[in-house]
This record gives C-alpha cells, sequence and structure tokens, in this order.
C-alpha cells in the first residue's frame, strides 16, 4: 500500500480514534460504513467508482477492510495507506463476501453497527448479512463518522478555502457571461470552464443556472434556454478541493429589474450580514435562523418563512455537495450547537415573497471568535 493522496497518515489516526470512541460509546464490536464521504473520511479514497458497493469495515482494534469491486484493486492501493482491500468480482453477492470475512474473523456473534442512512446500501447486502449471519447483533452506525467530519481540522478548512476562491472565480465568469440572447448552457460552459482550468476537481453537483419562468425549478442544472430582457437568472454552483466544496449564490436580472428590487435587495443583504455578524461558537442552527427571520420580520415579511438558512458542507460526492442522505441545516428547530471548525452554506432567499425577488448565499466558517465568510464575490444587485 503506498496511499496518503491528500491528508498525512497521523490525520487519518486521529479521525480513526475519534470513531472508535464512539463506537465504544455505543457499543459496538465493529461497523459498517458505506457512504463514500465516511469511507473517504477514514481512508482518502477518491474515485468515480463508488456506483459499485463500497463497504468499510471498522473493528474496534485491528486493520479496516476495505470491500469493493475486485476492478477497483489498482485505485485503492494507490490511493490507501491504512486499510486492507478486499475485492469481490461481479458474479459475487458483495454481501456474502463481507460475512465469510467476518466468519473467518470469528465476528459471527459480534455488535455490528451498519450505517443504514446511507445512498449506497442496497437492501441486497443487508439481507446477505442477516442472513449469514443470524447470531450477530445489529446496530445502526449512522451519525458516528458523520459528526466527526462536521468539525473540520486546519489541513481540511485549508481545502475549503481553496474550493471557495475557486467557486468566486466561477460566479464571476457565470455574471460576465450573463446577457440577453445568451443560453444557460453557455453559462455554465464558462464557469466549469473557469473551474477546471484553476485546478477545481469534479464537484458533487452543478452549477444550477436557471431563469425566467425555470428560477423556481430547484436542482435543475440548465438547459437550451437563452435569457431574455427582464429575466431573473440564479447562479448557484461550488468549486471542489480534495473532495471539500464551497457553494455560493446570486441572483441577477437582465437589463432591468422590477420596481422595488432595490428594497428586497437590502432586506436580503442585511438578513445575509446578521447571520454572519452572530454566528459564533455555542450558538443553536435554531438561533441563526432566528436572526435571519428577525430581518425578514422587521421589514413587514413576517408572513415569509423558509425551511432554513443554510446547511452543513464539506466533504461530498455525487449527487449532492450537501455530504450525503439529507442536509444538517440552520432550520427553525435546530439544536446543533455551532463549534469553531464547522463550515455552513449560508443563504438569504427571498423568493415569492410579495414584494421582489433577491437570493446570496456563501460558505461560511465557525471560528471561536465569530464568523468568517470564505466566499467574497460582491452581493450587491446586478443588472447585466
Amino acid at each position: 500500500m503506498t496511499g496518503f493522496c491528500f491528508f498525512p497518515r497521523d490525520e487519518y489516526e486521529s479521525r480513526l480514534a475519534n470513531v472508535r470512541n464512539t463506537m465504544m460509546e455505543r457499543e459496538l464490536d465493529l461497523c459498517l460504513f458505506t457512504s463514500p464521504e465516511n469511507i473517504y473520511y477514514l481512508i482518502g479514497l477518491d474515485h468515480q467508482g463508488y456506483f459499485g458497493p463500497h463497504v468499510l469495515l471498522v473493528p474496534l482494534d485491528g486493520e479496516m477492510i476495505v470491500f469493493a469491486r475486485a476492478h477497483e484493486s489498482t485505485t485503492i492501493h494507490r490511493q490507501v495507506g491504512n486499510a486492507r482491500f478486499q475485492g469481490y468480482s461481479d458474479t459475487e453477492q458483495p454481501g456474502s463476501v463481507i460475512a465469510g470475512t467476518l466468519k473467518k474473523m470469528g465476528l459471527e456473534r459480534a455488535r455490528v453497527g451498519i450505517q443504514k442512512s446511507s445512498l449506497y446500501l442496497p437492501p441486497t447486502i443487508v439481507e446477505s448479512l442477516l442472513d449469514a449471519l443470524p447470531a450477530a447483533q445489529w446496530g445502526d452506525a449512522s451519525g458516528i463518522v458523520e459528526t466527526c467530519r462536521m468539525i473540520k481540522s486546519p489541513r481540511e478548512l485549508d481545502y475549503v478555502r481553496r474550493a471557495a476562491a475557486i467557486s468566486d472565480k466561477m460566479i464571476n465568469a457565470a455574471i460576465e457571461a450573463c446577457g440577453e440572447g445568451v443560453s444557460e448552457k453557455d453559462i455554465a460552459a464558462d464557469a466549469s470552464d473557469v473551474m477546471i482550468r484553476a485546478g477545481g476537481e469534479p464537484p458533487g453537483f452543478g452549477p444550477f443556472v436557471r431563469s425566467g419562468e425555470r428560477l423556481p425549478y430547484e436542482h435543475e442544472l440548465w438547459s437550451d434556454r437563452r435569457l431574455c430582457r427582464g429575466d431573473q437568472v440564479i447562479l448557484e454552483m461550488s468549486a471542489c478541493q480534495g473532495r471539500y466544496h464551497a457553494p455560493m449564490g446570486r441572483l441577477l436580472y437582465v437589463g432591468e429589474a422590477p420596481d422595488g428590487t432595490a428594497e428586497v435587495e437590502g432586506i436580503c443583504l442585511e438578513a445575509q450580514q446578521k447571520m454572519i455578524d452572530f454566528i459564533r461558537s455555542g450558538v443553536t442552527g435554531a438561533e441563526v435562523y432566528r436572526a435571519w427571520q428577525e430581518v425578514v420580520d422587521l421589514a413587514g415579511l413576517s408572513h415569509y418563512r423558509r425551511h432554513h438558512c443554510g446547511y452543513h458542507i464539506g466533504i461530498a460526492f455525487p449527487p449532492s455537495w450537501t455530504g450525503g442522505i439529507g442536509v444538517a441545516s440552520l432550520h427553525p428547530e435546530s439544536d446543533t450547537v455551532l463549534q469553531a471548525g464547522m463550515v455552513f452554506h449560508l443563504m438569504s432567499w427571498l423568493l415569492g415573497c410579495g414584494r421582489g425577488d433577491y437570493f446570496v448565499s456563501d460558505t461560511v466558517m465557525v471560528s471561536e471568535n465569530g464568523c468568517e465568510a470564505l466566499t467574497t464575490s460582491p452581493r450587491a444587485l446586478r443588472i447585466v
């Protein structure tokens, strides 16, 4: 094994120690992790082969074992330096191979945690394990690694900063490309070109470019639609460095903006800045949301509510940049306590509020003394 493309061995050892401490608290002898983000966090495997099931076996002590298609052996041996590779052929059921390994290790009756909250855990694997190991005690390993991932080390934050610098270049290129008659796909192409040439890696998803009647279509990317005078255009995108993301978004207008836009822009920007000024170690996600909502309420828009005003980000693989199934968001009932080293995609939306439309979002980092915006492109209204 060679391995350790992104972080030194001591960082992986620290991560593993933290995960094992939580495993002991949950009284688990071993865990089976299946999401790319969690596997990458523990062993550094970064490739596009996760379409085939990967399972990382983490025992309380001893070596980790990564199960994947035998075809992935060369990549895994090059990238991974702290886990043994065990391949399965395309004619084998991965769950049966894993069960056979556990039997050889004498773990038929072990207390096994499975990462149930995962887009990458086929029911066939679970069924094979349950059938082959009826005496094992099965538990849920969801959240063990995810919790560790939320607070980032200085090396991780360096990757986020690098991604943010490229995200700024992407959004600026997209804005420069916008204009009457320009297609959404050409705007996306310019942003992607800048991202790649600036050293960006394939992001979890995006870039999102939506205009006119396509504005409300969440999570659609770009189309052949050409911009028309008076259109609103949402640009939302993220660069990626070492699998760490730094999303940001801006809304602009083509040719002219409707009456009242400047007022709504001011509310939106004030609310975004209030959150940035408010965020610090020790506050809860719900308190951050209330800081945003208070600005909106005082502006006479107390009827307007959003499902959240941001969410945790960091390591991510397709199909998203949120870092796995679902989102850990800053919503009105969030009891998440913010800590130094956490990173969020912070969002201030006023769309369909009745007085106009505006939107900005940025990647921000929680520090001991407050909050730092890592994406820095101007947030003010742009008419192109």
